[in-house]
């Protein structure tokens, strides 16, 4: 395509997302009565077990309505995904071979739900984490949360499990661009364990180590078969260079005798 048509191409596929996030912003309009009650059900219910006040607290005017169009668009942007990710896909397709398109689709196939299950694994964990928090508050002293600050630790959260989760289908990608070898990873795979470790206690400070074994557990799975797919990936690249390697030497062996005579 000429520079020209490239940029109505972009122009076409960003207008499709965009249509994307506008509708799931739409609905996350509808959806914000509950999203916020379930958001702040864990302080609620961490008031009502210790038996004091917890609440979240809106410190302006016009601050419920700035919530809402944040939630909003976080919820849009999360029912979306898949159509703007899609157009991304789209849009990169036409400059890719036919065994790119498909290892792009299939990276594609695998982040879509593995963000969304971050997310929701984030969810799951968040009243436990809200009360570890709130556990230090002193003795007769009360939890009375800002809204927007409360909010952005729960999207930020959410948002953190989510890149979490996509981190080894970058391991993989590193690995079939000839980036990061197989090897490289297992050699270091003592850092990794500690540094997921580190990341469930902190992620998911729950009182005792079941908590953080529910967040570990699925990021060594994940880990364990993103190393898995990079080793297959490196013998099967290496096999092909081995192969690559004696048609060259084939080649060479035959055309030395026609070059002598």
């Amino acid at each position: 395509m000429a520079l020209k048509e490239h940029l109505k191409e972009a122009r076409n596929r960003l207008f499709k997302a965009g249509i994307a996030m506008l509708l799931g912003t739409v609905a996350g309009f509808f959806l914000y009565t509950p999203v916020f009650a379930a958001l702040t059900r864990p302080v609620i219910d961490v008031g009502n077990e210790d038996g004091r006040l917890a609440t979240i607290n809106f410190e302006g005017v016009a601050t419920p309505f700035d919530q809402m169009i944040q939630v909003s668009i976080f919820i849009g942007l999360l029912v979306s995904c898949p159509v703007w990710l899609y157009q991304l896909w789209a849009f990169i397709t036409p400059g890719l071979k036919t065994k790119e398109r498909r290892i792009a689709l299939g990276f594609l196939a695998a982040s879509v739900p593995l963000f969304l299950g971050g997310v929701t694994l984030a969810w799951i964990l968040l009243p436990s984490a809200i009360k570890v928090l709130t556990g230090f508050t002193p003795e007769g002293s009360a939890n009375v949360i800002t809204a927007s600050v409360y909010l952005a630790f729960v999207l930020r959260l959410m948002l953190a499990f989510g890149i979490a989760f996509l981190i080894p289908v970058v391991l993989v990608g590193l690995n079939m661009t000839g980036i990061l070898p197989g090897k490289v990873i297992i050699k270091y795979w003592r850092i990794t364990l500690f540094l997921i470790c580190v990341l469930a206690a902190m992620a998911a400070p729950g009182g005792d180590a079941l908590s953080m074994f529910y967040m570990a557990a699925p990021l060594l799975l994940l880990f364990g078969l993103a190393v898995a797919i990079c080793l297959l990936n490196d013998k099967r690249r290496a096999r092909r260079r081995a192969e690559r390697e004696a048609e060259i030497d084939e080649s060479a062996n035959t055309a030395t005798p026609l070059e002598n005579l």
